[in-house]
């Protein structure tokens, strides 16, 4: 494996995976300014897919399917990542098209596609699960971008225009850091030159972040949403965490994957499913991105246990907080967590991905063997420490239910 430097200045890592028989491409062009609409930078990366100055839609289509190439963009939090597959012999066929769909998007389809994306918000609206999500994060991430649901997209997205769209790409396309990853059986030589055939004319710039900055949670909130025809409660709790720079990064998986994200053998699964019933699926997530992250656990229960089902939130919380877990306990979480991040490099594009989306945030393509050892090296203490520093905050919790069981749970008047 090795870094190449563009003459564009964008970098690229490469690396000879011998005798597999498609070569995987993911790259990365950051977004540093708030969106003027929600929704842009979402509908910039479905429209990408919908025609260039030399291309239809249909002609895209077309030359993807009969050069079996992959293509996928995705909006994330803080960029754009394009994921490009195709067959070894193909990968100069799959280089102008990527160019070209980079350099050449018209955006001229964004009306239809404004209205394709409206209607899956609404019917992803028809999920209670969805709505108490969206929730959570609007309260979460008051005020900033991360925070930003499919309602306000669907309030705002037939406001967006063409020069919205164009101003806001043109933004990401000469004015954002980019990175790029390719991983295949490939000729290191050969690569270099289509890489700087079809990409050098791209622009790279390492502009400073000018988004809004994560707010604090001064207080602690909680946000109900009534809806009358939930059979379940949905039920989010969350905190502010760091971000992937922190130190306590590999303490903080060890500490999601005892609470509830190493499915059965986890304590929220097996005190609030297994011994009290309460749900089917009960379980934490950690989500870092660059400017900040957040710790939220969740369960999905019968109404009538929504303050159960906090009680029983708030009891695992502080029992991680003040009691030291055991040598068992800790070596089985980190035998989990290292398990499961083996299967994040599988394949030539899942390990393109990640090496790509480390080398754009700065820790170096190493970073996840660097994190596999420092996750072997965290104490217990550690785990007791990280908790008390982050659980001890303001949290914030969304609560989904009909308005009779959210009376009852004392969470409205």
């Amino acid at each position: 494996m090795e870094k190449y430097i563009l003459k564009n200045g964008i970098e690229a890592i490469i690396k000879r995976n011998k005798n597999t028989p498609r070569i995987a491409l993911a790259m990365y062009m950051g977004i540093n300014k708030d969106e003027t609409k929600s929704g842009i930078y979402y509908i910039i990366s479905q429209l990408m897919y919908q025609g260039t100055k030399t291309k239809t839609a249909e002609e895209i289509a077309v030359y993807l399917d009969e050069n079996a190439i992959d293509l996928c963009i995705e909006k994330k939090a803080d960029y754009l990542r394009i994921k490009l597959q195709c067959l070894n012999e193909d990968i100069e066929k799959a280089l102008e098209i990527l160019e070209d769909i980079i350099q050449n998007s018209t955006f001229e389809a964004y009306k239809k596609e404004a209205e394709k994306i409206k209607g899956e918000f609404l019917s992803d609206l028809d999920s209670a699960k969805i709505i108490a999500q969206d929730d959570y994060y609007r309260h979460i991430f008051q005020n900033h971008s991360y925070g930003t649901g499919r309602q306000e997209i669907i309030n705002e997205i037939n406001l967006i225009t063409k020069e919205d769209i164009i101003n806001s790409y043109n933004e990401v396309k000469d004015n954002s850091k980019k990175n790029i990853c390719i991983i295949g059986d490939i000729d290191e030589t050969k690569i270099k030159q289509l890489l700087d055939k079809h990409l050098s004319d791209l622009k790279n710039a390492k502009t400073k972040d000018e988004r809004k900055k994560i707010i604090p949670i001064e207080n602690k909130t909680i946000s109900t949403v009534e809806k009358e025809d939930a059979n379940q409660a949905q039920i989010f709790q969350g905190w502010l965490f760091p971000s992937i720079y922190s130190e306590e990064y590999a303490s903080i998986i060890l500490l999601n994957t005892i609470l509830g994200s190493s499915g059965l053998s986890s304590r929220l699964f097996l005190e609030l499913r297994e011994k009290q019933g309460l749900a089917y699926t009960v379980r934490s997530v950690y989500e870092p991105c660059m400017q900040g992250g957040h710790f939220f656990v969740y369960i999905g229960t019968e109404p009538k246990n929504i303050k159960t089902s906090i009680i029983g939130f708030d009891k695992e919380i502080n029992k991680i907080m003040t009691e030291i877990i055991s040598n068992e306990e800790l070596e089985n979480a980190k035998n989990n967590a290292i398990g499961k991040r083996q299967f994040y490099q599988e394949t030539n594009m899942s390990e393109a991905v990640l090496k790509g989306y480390y080398e754009f945030l700065g820790l170096g393509y190493t970073f996840e063997e660097e994190l596999i050892e420092k996750i072997k090296k965290i104490t217990a203490e550690e785990i007791m420490q990280t908790a008390k520093k982050y659980f001890d905050k303001p949290a914030v919790i969304s609560v989904l239910a009909p308005k009779k069981y959210l009376t009852e749970s004392a969470l409205i008047c």
